[in-house]
C-alpha cells in the first residue's frame, strides 16, 4: 500500500478532555476501546479535524478546546513525512499548516488526509434536510477534488452577494448590471458543482447498493438519485434562468433555483428512506453509503481514506456487525475504531488490530 495519506503519528494538546497525547499509529486498524466519556470519539475527533476542518459533535470550534486552557493543538505526521497541524486559540479563527507552513485559508488543508467518517451523527444523512445530503456530497467532494471546493466556495461567495442584492431590491431599484456579475460567477460555478455531483451520484450509486445488499443480507435495493432544483446543467442555462427568475426572486429575498437547492434522494426498493425507511434500514443505507464513499475514495486516490468508525458496531444487530466487519476488513486500508467492548469489533478486526484503552484522556496501548 503506498504510504500518502496514512497516519504515523497522531499529537494532541488540550484538545477536548486531552491534556496532551502523542499516539504512534500503525498502517493498519487500531481499536480504541474504554467506558463512555472518556475521551474515545475525541480521539477520532482530533484527525477528523485536521481532514476536514470540522469538528464531528459541533459546529463551534472553540469546544474543541479543553475546559480551562486558552487554546488548542492537534497535529498530525503521515507515514510519506508530511506534517499536519491545527491551532486554536480562544476567542480566534482555527489555522492550519504544513510543515509548520501558515496555509493562507483553512480550506487549504483539504485533501492531505482523507477521511471517511461514520458515526450515530451520520444519521442525518438520511433523516434530516436536503441541506445534510448535499452537505455530505459536499464534504467528500472537497476532499477528493479540491478544484470541486474552489467552485463551491466560489458559487457560496456570489450567492451571498446575489441574495443581498435581491433583499436590496425590495427596497429600492438595482441597476440589472449589478446583477450579472454574480449571476455569471454562480453560473459558471454552478454547472461545475452539478456535473462533478452528478457524476459521482452515478458512480456511488452501485457501489452502495452492493455494500447495501451485503449489510443487510436480504433482497432490498438501495439506489441513489441527485435531483437538481431545476433542469440547467450548462452555465449558459443557469445563467439565463438566474436573470428570468430575478424579479420573482426579489419579491421572496432569497434564490430560489440552483445547486445549492438541489437534493439527493435515498431509496430502499424505490420508496424514500426518509419517510417509508425503519431505524434499522436507515442506519444500514447510512453505512453502506459511506462505505461505498472509502470505496470511491480508492479508486481516486489510489489508497482507501482513512477509515473512522465511532461506536457503530455495538449498534447492530450480530449478523450486521459480522457482515460490516468483513466489509472494513476487505474495503479499508487504515482504520480507527472506537467500542465500549472489543469483542464487538468482531475477530477478523481484532486479529489484524493495535488496541488501546482510553480512561479519562489517557491512552494505553493494550494486548488482546
Amino acid at each position: 500500500m503506498t504510504e500518502k495519506h496514512l497516519l504515523k503519528r497522531l499529537n494532541l494538546h488540550q484538545f477536548r478532555n486531552y491534556e496532551s497525547l502523542d499516539l504512534d499509529l500503525n498502517p493498519g486498524f487500531l481499536i480504541v476501546t474504554g467506558q463512555n466519556a472518556q475521551g474515545k470519539t475525541n480521539l477520532l475527533e482530533a484527525a477528523y479535524w485536521l481532514s476536514t476542518t470540522k469538528l464531528l459533535r459541533s459546529h463551534r470550534d472553540g469546544d474543541a478546546i479543553r475546559e480551562g486552557s486558552g487554546g488548542c493543538r492537534v497535529e498530525a505526521e503521515l507515514l510519506n513525512g508530511m506534517l499536519l497541524t491545527a491551532n486554536l486559540e480562544a476567542g480566534a479563527r482555527k489555522k492550519f499548516s504544513v510543515h509548520g507552513q501558515s496555509l493562507a485559508r483553512a480550506s487549504d488543508i483539504l485533501g492531505r488526509l482523507p477521511t471517511v467518517s461514520i458515526s450515530i451523527f451520520d444519521l442525518e444523512l438520511v433523516r434530516g434536510e436536503p441541506s445534510d445530503r448535499r452537505g455530505f456530497l459536499d464534504l467528500e467532494l472537497s476532499g477528493l477534488f479540491p478544484v470541486y471546493f474552489k467552485h463551491l466556495a466560489g458559487y457560496k461567495r456570489a450567492l451571498e452577494q446575489r441574495n443581498s442584492l435581491l433583499k436590496l431590491a425590495q427596497e429600492r431599484s438595482v441597476d440589472g448590471t449589478s446583477f450579472d456579475v454574480w449571476e455569471d460567477a454562480m453560473a459558471s460555478h454552478g454547472a461545475a458543482i452539478r456535473d462533478v455531483r452528478r457524476r459521482y451520484v452515478t458512480e456511488l450509486g452501485p457501489i452502495a447498493r452492493d455494500a447495501h445488499y451485503r449489510l443487510a443480507g436480504i433482497e432490498e435495493q438501495l439506489s441513489l438519485e441527485y435531483l437538481p432544483k431545476d433542469e440547467n446543467w450548462t452555465a449558459a442555462e443557469l445563467g439565463e434562468a438566474f436573470a428570468q427568475n430575478r424579479g420573482y426572486e426579489t419579491m421572496r429575498g432569497t434564490s430560489q433555483i440552483g445547486p445549492h437547492r438541489d437534493e439527493l434522494r435515498i431509496l430502499i426498493d424505490g420508496k424514500e428512506a426518509k419517510v417509508f425507511g425503519s431505524q434499522g434500514q436507515q442506519r444500514t443505507a447510512v453505512i453502506a453509503m459511506k462505505m461505498a464513499t472509502l470505496s470511491q475514495g480508492k479508486t481516486t486516490l489510489g489508497v482507501p481514506p482513512l477509515l473512522l468508525l465511532d461506536d457503530m458496531l455495538s449498534d447492530l444487530d450480530p449478523d450486521r456487525r459480522a457482515r460490516l466487519c468483513q466489509l472494513v476488513v476487505e474495503s479499508a486500508g487504515q482504520a480507527i475504531l472506537t467500542c465500549t467492548d472489543v469483542s464487538s469489533a468482531g475477530p477478523s478486526i481484532v486479529a489484524l488490530a493495535d488496541v488501546v484503552v482510553v480512561q479519562n484522556g489517557t491512552v494505553e496501548r493494550v494486548t488482546v
